[in-house]
């Protein structure tokens, strides 16, 4: 049966962005919404996730569970998913620090 999914691209390949726009609309620049199969739903996941490169994607579909749908996410990303029984939360990560931040090399305590 098919289901409306979303998808959302930061940075990601031109040939992604192609891929997707085969299956799915784009109303706005990096966001795709349509209705597929669950296979092709897994298959253009599977497609973005192993080409991202350096970008970032995230995708929302239908589930039998307590929200009623799944988060996936592929990329580095500042927002992650978490599970907290049995309920997808997003967590941010603190920002990345420069390892040379300090010219004087002391340890400082965050």
């Amino acid at each position: 049966m098919a289901a409306m999914i979303v998808i959302a691209t930061t940075a990601v390949p031109d040939h992604v962005r192609g891929a997707l726009s085969r299956w799915l609309i784009e109303p706005t620049a990096g966001l795709y919404v349509g209705t597929v199969s669950a296979r092709v739903r897994d298959e253009l996941w599977d497609a973005i996730s192993e080409s991202v490169g350096d970008g970032e994607a995230v995708c929302l579909h239908p589930a039998t569970n307590e929200q009623g749908f799944l988060i996936k996410t592929a990329g580095e990303r500042r927002r992650t998913v978490t599970d907290f029984d049995g309920l997808q939360l997003v967590r941010f990560l603190p920002p990345q620090q420069s390892d040379d931040f300090f010219d004087d090399g002391a340890d400082v305590p965050f």
